[in-house]
């Protein structure tokens, strides 16, 4: 493939990527929340209730960081603590998905009518390559995420 092929599309997903940040700020900081609250809310819309521990994993955040995610979120009643019956050291987060929808739902919602009208711009052929092209990136970004979080913690060990 040629490399200036190569290099427009770095170009591109690089602005999408800058693009996306600046858009889910802009939208955060309408709900109240920083960018990347906004995000890690967003980890537990998809993956519903977690433990602190696991919600720490995910993220990459310390637990001390995670302690002070929930309690924000707590604050703004979109998560609720409960102890472990098991193991009252075990803290499970449970989001409150009608509060989160009712915050989030009418800042997306011109975002999400338009995304769909692009989407269905495309031929089922189309969608298929996009589709290949984000899945095989998302491998790469979570291969490269893995190896240097592993390296950081040889350094710090």
């Amino acid at each position: 493939m040629e490399k200036e092929i190569i290099s427009r599309i770095r170009q591109l997903s690089q602005q999408y990527a800058y693009d996306s940040i600046k858009m889910h700020e802009a939208i955060a900081l309408r709900a109240g929340l920083s960018g990347t609250d906004h995000k890690y809310l967003s980890f537990l819309i998809v993956k519903g209730q977690m433990t602190a521990g696991e919600l720490s994993n995910l993220t990459g955040l310390t637990t001390g960081a995670v302690t002070g995610l929930i309690d924000r979120f707590e604050k703004k009643k979109l998560v609720k603590r409960q102890f472990a019956k098991d193991d009252r050291r075990k803290v499970i987060i449970n989001p409150n998905i009608k509060n989160i929808m009712a915050l989030l739902q009418p800042l997306f919602e011109e975002y999400g009518k338009k995304s769909e009208e692009l989407i269905a711009s495309f031929s089922n052929k189309e969608i298929k390559t996009i589709e290949a092209f984000l899945l095989k990136s998302i491998d790469i970004m979570n291969e490269t995420t893995i190896v240097n979080s592993s390296q950081v913690n040889k350094k710090e060990n």
